[in-house]
């Protein structure tokens, strides 16, 4: 006969959840590899046709007769709606499911995509522009909580961390093949090549994504979103994060909406299929992003943004120099400190979030996305105000402000454990 011992044991072990129950994603389980390669792949196609023009902008600027502020627009544009959309679409998701919105913007933006080339006009590039960051919105949103619901949160970092890798990919990709590609055959047959690279990814993702197994359909009330909206702007943490990742973007925003017209300037008057390889140092990018997790595990979340803020600001001073080798340099410094950034601040608001996982990740996004337009626009400005000087002077600022936010952030904490301490 069992004793009374036995028995109480007997009943909490029916009452706790066992060790394994967890059926969420896990690194090395079933179906996580399929995934993150379909994540992987939705993040190539969106960067890719987002910034498609970026590295083209001294070709549309010359094919358009405009000057760089104003070609400068068919980025900012894009990074602008997308920004404007990210939130009406994460609530979309909330009720449609992550899946069916991710699909869509991507079918949406690669149909516009197939217009782009045949753009009239700056005034009609533009406007596509637009329309095409849009309908990407629904994608960057969603894809970080359909993470936070389907992996486990030990996994969440490293899985975000892929997805950013994706983006990396995409935006390197995409730049180096428009400039190799528009050298010989222009800037509309550049487009158009990225445009058809999306449709295989798009395709690609729509078969190796797992069918959700934790969504729950939210509300699409007005009243209700717009109070979930309410108590993330509320939250002190999210906010610094969402200012901590569009100031990194209006860095990276900056630097490589620029970059292509300082290269083709003397000393280094590069042609245009060599300054659309200089974006192979995205490839650092998609290593800093991927390891953003270990570097969280080692130094904490607020000494992993400092060591980003810090790579990045060493990288806009290098790249003064008027030397190749370390304009080179200055870049791959930029881009691994941003990509980290990144990776850090966007995972960091899906663990912070614990309802309305994708508003807070939304929001995120619409400020990081403002902060891309900003850079775009700004940067240009600055680039035609006083040469790029000026530009790396609005991304030290910029960085600055990580570092000011960071270390509010540290106090805030500090003074948070005294009160608990203390009572």
């Amino acid at each position: 006969m069992p004793s009374a011992d036995t028995g109480a044991s007997t009943i909490v072990a029916a009452t706790l959840p066992a060790p394994d129950s967890d059926s969420r994603l896990t690194p090395g389980g079933p179906g996580y590899r399929r995934m993150s390669f379909a994540l992987f792949l939705a993040g190539v196609a969106t960067f890719a046709l987002l910034y498609s023009t970026q590295a083209l902008l001294p070709l549309i600027s010359s094919g358009f007769a405009v000057s760089a502020s104003a070609a400068s627009w068919t980025v900012a544009a894009a990074t602008g709606g997308l920004a404007l959309f990210v939130l009406p679409m994460s609530a979309l998701s909330e009720r449609c499911g992550r899946r069916t919105v991710m699909t869509a913007s991507l079918v949406v933006a690669v149909g516009i995509g197939v217009l782009v080339p045949f753009a009239p006009s700056l005034g009609a590039l533009v406007a596509l522009r637009f329309l095409q960051g849009a309908a990407l919105a629904g994608l960057p949103a969603s894809a970080t909580a359909y993470l936070a619901e389907e992996v486990r949160p030990k996994a969440l970092v490293t899985a975000i961390g892929l997805f950013v890798a994706g983006n990396s990919v995409g935006g390197m990709s995409g730049r180096v093949i428009t400039g190799w590609v528009a050298q010989e055959w222009g800037w509309r047959v550049a487009v158009g090549v990225i445009g058809v690279i999306a449709v295989g990814c798009a395709v690609a993702f729509r078969l190796l994504l797992p069918a959700p197994r934790h969504f729950t359909p939210g509300s699409l009330r007005p009243r209700v979103l717009a109070r979930t909206v309410r108590d993330h702007l509320a939250n002190p943490l999210l906010c610094r994060l969402y200012a901590i990742g569009a100031l990194f973007m209006t860095v990276f925003g900056g630097v490589y909406t620029v970059i292509g017209y300082r290269l083709t300037e003397a000393p280094f008057s590069l042609p245009q299929g060599l300054i659309g390889s200089i974006f192979l140092v995205y490839l650092v990018g998609t290593v800093s992003a991927s390891t953003a997790g270990r570097l969280v595990g080692r130094l904490g979340r607020r000494g992993a943004l400092y060591l980003a803020g810090g790579t990045t600001a060493a990288g806009l001073l290098v790249s003064l120099a008027d030397s190749l080798p370390l304009v080179l340099l200055g870049l791959v410094l930029i881009t691994a400190g941003f990509f980290a950034g990144h990776a850090v601040a966007s995972s960091a608001v899906s663990k912070t979030a614990t309802t309305g996982r994708a508003q807070a990740s939304a929001l995120y996004q619409s400020a990081y996305y403002i902060g891309s337009s900003t850079g775009s626009t700004v940067g240009a400005m600055a680039f035609h105000a006083g040469g790029w000087a000026g530009t790396v002077g609005v991304g030290v600022l910029a960085i600055l402000g990580v570092v000011t936010i960071t270390v509010l952030g540290s106090r805030a904490a500090r003074v948070e454990r005294r009160g608990v301490a203390a009572a």
